[in-house]
């Protein structure tokens, strides 16, 4: 096992990370977003406002999106355990 190999495993776990977590990042920060707007326009300045709708938002999200994500994990898993062989020996 080489210093490339070892480098194109990582890069591709970090791609595979960033693939799995942008999408729910990406719905908290828009919720995010939308509560600042609001509590800017109605002056409420509510600490805990901004916590509730962020983390019912990401739960929605990955119910619906835990499909997806379940079967790039498993692709990126199955590549791994496919090619052991190569990794090992």
């Amino acid at each position: 096992m080489n210093a490339d190999l070892v480098i194109d495993i990582a890069e591709k776990g970090v791609y595979t990370v960033l693939i799995l977590a942008g999408p729910l990042m990406i719905i908290a920060l828009l919720v995010g977003l939308l509560i600042s707007i609001f509590q800017a326009t109605t002056q409420i300045q509510e600490q805990t406002l901004a916590f509730v709708p962020k983390i019912v938002a990401v739960m929605l999200g990955l119910v619906i999106l835990a499909p997806w994500m379940i079967s790039q994990l498993l692709s990126y898993a199955n590549e791994i355990f496919g090619n052991l062989n190569r990794f090992v020996g």
